[in-house]
């Protein structure tokens, strides 16, 4: 049985190039789907798709923030080495593209949805016109309050499903659950789950269910698409890729290297091709996609690791192996004044280890100074002074030690910093090591904080690029 599984994998691997869809979710931490072990939070589009595919449970960004992953996405390499590794920036001239890569390959390449990429003309997608509108009630209120509508998406598939001896890749790029929440949220507050490094207050479950909310709503967009595809007779022969960016704008999620913030959910379905209703623990970044989608199409993957960063895991995808990488790394520089606290990380399947550059500077985000969610944070405050736990989360959350060591199998919540303790020093020395030499083969020379205008204030850095 095992050989003739094998077999017809072969098989389907030499038949027509497949077409491919990629959805990206915005801000959606791996562990709030019930894939990933929330049991209420309701998706069961994404439900569905897990039993059809091959889940990765150890899935990591190349960055914490939008920009940097996204760009890392697109070009199979890390943000030193594309230059976009601030939020808001771009990547740096005569970098290949995802898009340009499968153009080349004689596939039709287009994007729907959120964009933040930069700059646009270093990714040669077709555009889907007409996939961002203002959410109702908030017209003129920015861009923070944009949908993804899948009309035009419907109307473009339907185009392509005429053209059937060319192949497709399309990236549908979801705005949830990125901030702003829903305003009516759809779960009982008093139900939802707060996890352990947060603090449990009123409004902090008030904005928990909106994001709930935020969740199931982009569920509902995965499976409009994967209707249309149906409806189309464009599931068979489509390899159907679903992730997020990072993960989302918690304390200890976006803009950390906390797993909140960088483990991201991968789900991949291949009809005829990967075993469906399958885990894998095996290490991987989301710099390894563009090599995987250009392997898995019979493309030129660009000679590695010369030209990228990223590791095709096709072998994994075909049950050819059962591992990847040894190691992950990940890296945060900024996002604008709220946000200057650079780190570095490097992580095992049992070990990370984190590098912050300027443990001096207080950390802060757009949690706590820009835009406080319904005023929760504000509650954790009040809290702080009343409550022990309260105190030790918020003085973790703006306070970084110059190093951290976490055992990732005995301490998930990355509470216990190993660092300085005598017993760990061997694995502090060896992760230190293999994270500085990936530094200097990266050219990330970066000492300090970014300045208010986005330039680093002790090292050369580069201006934002696009908002």
């Amino acid at each position: 049985m095992i050989m003739a599984f094998l077999v017809g994998i072969a098989e389907a691997h030499c038949q027509k190039r497949p077409n491919i869809v990629l959805f990206i979710a915005d801000d959606l931490g791996a562990i709030d789907i019930p894939l990933y072990g929330n049991q209420l939070v309701k998706t069961p589009n994404l439900d569905k798709l897990g039993s059809e595919s091959l889940t990765f449970t150890n899935a990591f960004a190349s960055s914490p923030t939008c920009s940097p992953s996204r760009a890392s996405i697109h070009t199979g390499m890390m943000p030193f080495r594309n230059g976009a590794h601030a939020n808001h920036t771009g990547i740096k001239e005569n970098i290949l593209t995802l898009p340009a890569y499968l153009r080349g390959e004689g596939y039709k390449v287009a994007i729907a949805g959120k964009y933040h990429l930069g700059p646009m003309e270093a990714y040669p997608f077709e555009m889907v016109h007409g996939t961002n509108v203002a959410e109702p009630g908030h017209e003129g209120d920015g861009v923070l309050w944009t949908d993804l509508i899948m009309d035009p998406v419907d109307d473009w598939l339907s185009d392509a499903s005429e053209e059937a001896d060319t192949p497709f890749m399309l990236v549908v790029n979801d705005h949830s659950p990125h901030v702003f929440w829903p305003e009516s949220p759809e779960y009982n507050a008093s139900e939802v789950q707060i996890p352990t490094i947060h603090i449990d207050t009123e409004e902090t479950r008030t904005a928990r269910s909106k994001y709930y909310t935020d969740i199931t709503k982009m569920d509902r967009n995965v499976g409009r698409l994967m209707k249309i595809l149906e409806t189309r007779n464009l599931l068979t022969n489509t390899i159907f890729i679903f992730t997020s960016d990072q993960g989302p704008q918690w304390a200890f999620g976006k803009w950390s290297l906390y797993d909140y913030g960088i483990q991201v959910p991968l789900l991949v379905r291949w009809p005829g091709v990967i075993e469906e209703g399958r885990d894998t623990d095996a290490l991987v970044s989301l710099v390894d996609l563009l090599p995987t989608i250009i392997a898995a199409t019979n493309g030129n993957v660009p000679s590695e690791p010369s030209k990228i960063d990223g590791k095709s895991f096709l072998p994994l995808l075909l049950g050819k192996t059962d591992k990847h990488r040894e190691y992950i790394v990940a890296s945060h520089t900024g996002d604008g004044d709220m946000n200057r606290s650079p780190m570095r990380m490097i992580r095992t399947k049992r070990y990370k280890y984190i590098l912050n550059i300027a443990p001096e500077v207080k950390y802060t985000t757009h949690m706590d100074k820009a835009h406080p969610n319904e005023g929760y944070w504000k509650t954790w405050v009040e809290k702080s002074y009343l409550d022990e736990h309260a105190k030790a989360v918020l003085q973790r959350y703006h306070n970084h030690p110059t190093e951290e060591l976490y055992d990732m199998l005995a301490d998930s919540d990355e509470t216990n910093n190993l660092a300085f303790n005598p017993l760990y020093q061997e694995i502090v020395k060896d992760l230190k090591t293999r994270l500085s030499k990936w530094r200097e083969d990266q050219g990330d020379r970066e000492i300090g904080p970014f300045d208010q205008k986005g330039n680093n204030s002790l090292s050369p850095g580069g201006p934002y690029i696009f908002k």
